[in-house]
C-alpha cells in the first residue's frame, strides 16, 4: 500500500504507489464505455493527460467521432481530442485499461459489463456513473457489478456521483462529486485520476448511501417537475424537496447507508440540482406531465434516458420488500403507470395521515 499524502485540491489521495496500484501504471489507457453526455464529456476530461478509448454502441458514432472528432448525437459542439480513441469492439476498448468508466444506463449496465468481464485486466478500478436500482432484482448498481465481475475485481468497484450536468462538465465549469468504495484506497485513486481545477472529487467508503442518493434524487425531481408544471408554487417545490430527502435517507440507511452521506454531495446537492436545473432530464419530464403531456410524448422529445422513469417503479418495489415507506415516490409511480392524474397525487400526499416531521423510528 502506497503512503498517503495531500494532493494539489487538499484532499488525501495516494503518492508513492506500490508498483501494481493502477496510477503507478504510466501509459496505461482508460476506457469509458458509453458514448452518451456524459461518456462523451468523462472521456474528454480524462483526455486531457491519459490516453482514453471511448466505446459506442453503434459503429456509426464510433466512425463519426474518429472522423469528426465530435459525437453526432450528444454535446455535439464539444470537441473531441485526439488522445481519445472512439471504438466499438467492447474488448478493444478495455483491453489493459487501468481505469474502467461505465458511463451507461443502469438498464444497460449488466449486460454490457458482463460481455466486458472477460476481457478486463484484474487489476483495473471499475467506476460506475450509473444511478438507478436494477427492477428485477433490487441490486444497486455496484451490486449489479459484483453480480458480473470476477471476485478479484469486487473490492474495486467504485461509483462516482453528485450534482454534475453534463453538458457543464464539458464547459469546464466547477463540478464537485463523490467517488464512493467500500475499500476507500480505490475511490482515493479515482479521486487523484479525475480531479482537476474545475472537477473536484471527494471520497467515501459509503457506496450504498451514494448510489441510494444518486437513484432516487430522479424521482423526485420527477415529483418536484409535476409540482412546477402545474404551477403549484415555491412552497410545495420545498416540501417535495424537503419531504422527499427524507424519503432518499430512509431507504438508504434502512439498506446500510449512513445519515451524513445523505446530507452531501450525492445526497441533497444532487437533489438540490436535479429538481432545480433545467438540464435535468427527470425534472424535463416531471414538467411535461405537470403540463397534462403523455409521458411517451415527453421522453420521446428529450431523447436520452431519463433514468428516474425506470426507476421510480424498482425504488417502490425495494422500499416495500425492506418495509420503507416513499409516499412521493409512490404517487410518482401512480401518475407514471396512468393510474393517477398529477394533481390526484398531489391531493392524496395532502391529505395523508398527519404525522411528526421526524420519527427516529423510521429513520
Amino acid at each position: 500500500m502506497g503512503c498517503r499524502g495531500v494532493n494539489f485540491f487538499g484532499a488525501e489521495s495516494l503518492q508513492n504507489p506500490s508498483p501494481h496500484d493502477i496510477l503507478g501504471r504510466v501509459g496505461v489507457p482508460i476506457a469509458v464505455l458509453g458514448a452518451g453526455s456524459f461518456g462523451t464529456c468523462l472521456s474528454v476530461l480524462c483526455g486531457r493527460e491519459n490516453d482514453v478509448r471511448l466505446w459506442a454502441r453503434s459503429p456509426d458514432t464510433a466512425k463519426a467521432i474518429e472522423t469528426e472528432r465530435r459525437n453526432p448525437r450528444y454535446l455535439t459542439d464539444l470537441r473531441i481530442p485526439g488522445r481519445i480513441t472512439a471504438t466499438s469492439d467492447l474488448a478493444e476498448a478495455v483491453d489493459n485499461a487501468g481505469f474502467i468508466i461505465a458511463a451507461l444506463p443502469s438498464h444497460a449496465l449488466r449486460a454490457v459489463m458482463e460481455e466486458a468481464a472477460p476481457h478486463m485486466t484484474p487489476d483495473s478500478i471499475v467506476i460506475s456513473t450509473s444511478k438507478g436500482i436494477e427492477f428485477e432484482t433490487g441490486m444497486l448498481m455496484h451490486q449489479v457489478l459484483e453480480d458480473v465481475l470476477p471476485d478479484a475485481q469486487r473490492s474495486r468497484i467504485t461509483c462516482l456521483s453528485g450534482p454534475s450536468f453534463a453538458r457543464e462538465v464539458a464547459q469546464r465549469k466547477p463540478t464537485v462529486v463523490t467517488v464512493a468504495c467500500e475499500d476507500e484506497e480505490h475511490a482515493m485513486a479515482v479521486q487523484a485520476k479525475l480531479s482537476c481545477p474545475w472537477f473536484r472529487c471527494y471520497s467515501t467508503d459509503d457506496i450504498v448511501g451514494v448510489e441510494v442518493g444518486g437513484a432516487l434524487k430522479n424521482v423526485i425531481a420527477i415529483a418536484v417537475g409535476m409540482s412546477d408544471g402545474m404551477g403549484l408554487g415555491l412552497n410545495a417545490r420545498a416540501a417535495l424537496m424537503t419531504r422527499g430527502l427524507a424519503e432518499v435517507t430512509r431507504l438508504a440507511m434502512e439498506l446500510g447507508g449512513r445519515l451524513e452521506t445523505l446530507g452531501g454531495l450525492s445526497g441533497m446537492g444532487d437533489l438540490l440540482l436535479t429538481c432545480t436545473g433545467d438540464l435535468s432530464r427527470n425534472r424535463q419530464v416531471g414538467l411535461g406531465l405537470g403540463l397534462g403531456r403523455p409521458l411517451e410524448e415527453v421522453t420521446a422529445e428529450i431523447g436520452e434516458v431519463a433514468e428516474g422513469v425506470r426507476t421510480t417503479r424498482a425504488a417502490c418495489r425495494l422500499a416495500e420488500r425492506v418495509g420503507v415507506e416513499l409516499p412521493i415516490a409512490e404517487m410518482v409511480r401512480r401518475v407514471l403507470a396512468g393510474d393517477a392524474s398529477p394533481a390526484e397525487a398531489g391531493r392524496a400526499l395532502m391529505t395523508r395521515q398527519l404525522g411528526r416531521e421526524y420519527d427516529p423510528n423510521r429513520l
